[in-house]
Formats: C-alpha cells, sequence, structure tokens
C-alpha cells in the first residue's frame, strides 16, 4: 500500500486531498498543527512546518510507521493580508516562513527517502497569486511565486531519480479562507470567473491524485492553474 504525507490536513483543501487519498487506498499520514482535525481514516502527526528539525523528526516518524512515503503534498498555509504600505514585518515573514519555508523543510526531508526509494511524487499547493501577484497580498503572492520557483528547481535536481516535482496554482475554491471574505468581494470575483462559479476542494484534491498516479509520470516541472478561467 502507497503512503501519502499531506501537510496542512485538517480542514479545507488538505482535508480533501486526505480524503481521496483514502479513497483510493493509500495510507494517509495527516500533518497538522494541532491535533483532532484529520479525516477518519487518516493517521495524524501534529507539526511545525516551519520547524526544520521538527519537520525532519515527523518525516521519520511517518517513514517508520508506514515503511515508504510515496507521495508528499505540501498544502499548509495562511494568509496575513494587507496593502504593501500597511503589512507589518511579522505578517511577511509569518506568512513566508508557513507558506514557502514549510514547503522546503518537507521537500528537503522527503525527498531524501523518495531518492532511495528511486521514485515518488511532490505535488505542490501554490496559488494564481503566485503566478499572477494580487494586490494586497504582497506577502502571500511572494510565497506563492517561491513554491513555484521550488517546484521547478526541485524538478531539475529529482527527476533523474525518479521523482517528479509538480504545482497547483487554484484559483477562488470555497473553503474557511475564503468565507471570510464579503458577499460584494465574492461577486467581484466571480464576474473575473469565465465559469463563473467558485471551485471545490475535490477540484483540487482530484487533481493532486491524478498527478500522484502513474497515468502522469511523464509530467514534471509544471504549473497547473486550476481556477475556472479567473486569469485569462
Amino acid at each position: 500500500m502507497k503512503t501519502v504525507l499531506i501537510t496542512g490536513a485538517a480542514r479545507g483543501i488538505g482535508r480533501a486531498i486526505a480524503e481521496e487519498f483514502l479513497a483510493k487506498g493509500y495510507n494517509v499520514a495527516a500533518i497538522d498543527r494541532t491535533s483532532g482535525g484529520a479525516p477518519t481514516g487518516a493517521t495524524e502527526f501534529v507539526c511545525d512546518v516551519t520547524d526544520f528539525a521538527a519537520v525532519g523528526e515527523t518525516v521519520k516518524a511517518v517513514k517508520e510507521q508506514f515503511g515508504t512515503i510515496d507521495v508528499l503534498v505540501n498544502n499548509a498555509g495562511i494568509t496575513a493580508d494587507g496593502l504593501l504600505a500597511r503589512m507589518s514585518e511579522e505578517a511577511f515573514d509569518n506568512v513566508i516562513n508557513v507558506n514557502l519555508k514549510g514547503v522546503w523543510n518537507f521537500t528537503r526531508h522527503t525527498s531524501g527517502i523518495m531518492t532511495r526509494q528511486k521514485g515518488g511524487r511532490i505535488i505542490n499547493i501554490s496559488s494564481v497569486a503566485g503566478v499572477h501577484g494580487n494586490a494586497g497580498q504582497t506577502n502571500y503572492s511572494a510565497s506563492k511565486a517561491g513554491v513555484i520557483g521550488i517546484t521547478k528547481s526541485a524538478a531539475k535536481e529529482l527527476g533523474a531519480r525518479g521523482i517528479t516535482v509538480n504545482a497547483i496554482a487554484p484559483g477562488y475554491i470555497e473553503t474557511d479562507m475564503t468565507d471570510a471574505l464579503t458577499l460584494e468581494q465574492k461577486s467581484a470575483i466571480l464576474d473575473k470567473i469565465s465559469l463563473r462559479r467558485a471551485g471545490k476542494p475535490q477540484d483540487i484534491a482530484k487533481l493532486c491524485a491524478f498527478l500522484a498516479s502513474d497515468d502522469a509520470s511523464y509530467i514534471t516541472g509544471q504549473v497547473i492553474e486550476i481556477s475556472g478561467g479567473l486569469s485569462m
């Protein structure tokens, strides 16, 4: 049985990804900073993704429990939005640490295991904000653009070891994060989407499952936007 490690797996997109892989028969290691949120059937591991040493211990524990780590999904992310002129240094640093350093930490510790296994899949959740930018999100956009940079560089480094590395760039997806938007903000976003509707966490989860499958074995270094035509 294959094993997938998913960060930020307690809610939203991460939880949907965990549920999708459970349905496909994977061992699911659900990583989150607090316990109690993982879907039934997943094995919880509490870890701060910004802590390099803690991530190393968590990856080691997952490997010891399941024997392999076949798929890594770097999903954990936060926002701390604000206009550039008003954004605090703390807001910038926190978002970069979780969204970007967290991806590097898990990729760094997991890629060695995959190298020894001579294969694996790494899937990083970026954002359309990392591709096109977004007003009021210099920190978030920078972090997600950095995720794309890690994705492409790691794909070049790890391809010869049989490891694929790809990024998914979601657009407007219905989650707790987007629920905080006002009706006016939601309406303005929907007007820019070709399909005139928000995406579901399951849309991202199904793409993750495809990228982890044998059908995607020749896809690497790619950024796949799933936004309903938001940026066209």
